[in-house]
């Protein structure tokens, strides 16, 4: 696996491959790299003729200073697993290369996306986002990037982004990968005390129940219902839930037959921060 830190020699290492009409598949990382993470890149490497992760801890995209402090750093097991499953490049750049002088966020527009679920309890999270994926982007020249949907807002977020930049990269999300329990596997989890850990796989079995209830009943309903089962958990305690459309993330209060919709939630415990997702069907 070739390791590099800066731009430069990623860049021609990157322009070598594509005049020998190689692809290149791209899966940009904070790093604490888990189970997802390597399935993204499995699907990666199926898809494509070379693989580059990047790592790269993003300041402008965390509202509170502490989360990214407290944000887990594991580079010498990261370079480990990517090298066991034979990552052909690890991008692991400074702040210093990706944001040259000046370490703020610049302005973008998601036809509304970013004001939705995450945008109203995260200030600033989204052009955070969209600041360093963008400057990855430009940097790495992927054909196909890989995201999971756990964060399937911030997927819809990226999707607008290539759209409205015209950005000639395909972007493909992967499916959830979950612990055997139910809990969409995440980087914060190793921050669980046990207590917390055992409680939290409550989150995607409310999802499950909820979808079941889809069907029929109103959403209204269902988030009432959901209120009052997190009101039984002490040790988790309910953000928000909503059920929204995949392609607006706006809220409904009633059903479209024409339209896909999702189950979204964010659930604190303890300071730790927990977000899900489900796919919801209808008759």
């Amino acid at each position: 696996m070739i390791f590099l830190t800066e731009k430069a020699p990623l860049q021609a290492f990157i322009s070598e491959k594509k005049l020998q009409g190689k692809s290149i598949g791209f899966i940009p990382t904070m790093g604490a790299l888990h189970k997802g993470h390597l399935s993204l890149i499995a699907t990666a490497q199926k898809k494509n003729d070379f693989v580059v992760v990047s790592i790269f801890v993003n300041p402008t995209q965390f509202d509170k200073e502490e989360d990214l402090i407290n944000y887990p750093q594991t580079l010498n097991a990261d370079r480990k697993l990517l090298e066991n499953i034979s990552c052909d490049v690890l991008f692991y750049p400074s702040v210093e290369e990706i944001y040259q002088n000046t370490i703020t966020s610049k302005s973008f527009y998601f036809d509304g996306l970013e004001h939705k679920m995450e945008g109203k309890f995260r200030e600033g999270h989204f052009n955070g986002v969209g600041t360093v994926v963008k400057t990855l982007f430009e940097i790495v020249n992927p054909d196909v990037a890989y995201f999971g949907e756990k964060d399937f807002q911030q997927l819809q977020i990226i999707k607008k982004m290539v759209q409205k930049h015209n950005l000639k990269i395909q972007i493909e999300g992967c499916p959830i990968f979950r612990e055997k329990d139910g809990l969409a596997m995440s980087s914060r989890n190793v921050r669980l005390e046990k207590q917390q850990r055992k409680a939290a796989p409550f989150i995607y079995k409310t999802l499950l129940k909820a979808s079941k209830k889809f069907s029929e009943h109103k959403a209204s309903e269902i988030l009432i219902w959901v209120k009052e089962e997190f009101k039984k958990q002490p040790l988790l305690t309910l953000e928000y839930f909503t059920i929204a459309d995949e392609e607006t993330l706006e809220s409904i209060q009633t059903k479209e037959n024409n339209k896909n919709y999702r189950a979204f939630i964010a659930v604190f415990a303890g300071n730790i921060r927990l977000i899900d997702n489900i796919k919801l069907k209808h008759s």
